[in-house]
């Protein structure tokens, strides 16, 4: 599991021109899939995110979470994250997660991340052809991996 993780001032997602998401401040989750993603991936990554201390206090440091700034999260689907492009011009997402593995896969995600915080979750469609609008703040991006070769134990 691969989670492209930005820190947004606003930021929607679109689906042929109508507003599926939309936050005013928090978090833009871009999330890929691959086989062998469990539970326990799924579970660590919503706490992990959720419990982040990547928010400015009054000092300008990143000390304070998403709760305690009052932010939202935003979860696009995003097959793309496993692209491989060490060979060829074309990428190739053999490692991204087939539909029918990764639709679920998605879908828990996004409950146990509502279940993790009292903060509004919103999300895209998956497989949508989607516009994505963010406000950077920062900017501040991070990637975060679990799973099958991403490591991530803390």
């Amino acid at each position: 599991m691969r989670v492209v993780l930005q820190r947004v001032r606003e930021a929607s997602i679109t689906i042929d021109g109508e507003v599926s998401g939309a936050i005013h401040g928090g978090l833009l989750l871009l999330v890929g899939f691959t086989e062998g993603d469990t539970e326990e991936d799924l579970a660590w990554m919503a706490r992990k995110i959720v419990g982040l201390r990547i928010f400015n206090d009054g000092d300008g440091k990143m000390n304070e979470t998403l709760a305690s700034v009052g932010g939202g999260i935003l979860v696009a689907s995003q097959f793309t994250l496993y692209g491989d492009t060490r060979k060829g011009r074309r990428p190739s997402f053999v490692q991204a997660a087939a539909q029918e593995v990764a639709i679920p896969l998605y879908e828990r995600f996004v409950e146990l991340l509502r279940a993790e915080t009292s903060q509004p979750v919103e999300t895209g469609e998956f497989g949508a052809m989607m516009e994505v609008r963010l406000l950077n703040d920062g900017p501040v991006t991070l990637i975060l991996e679990r799973g099958p070769g991403g490591g991530g134990e803390g």
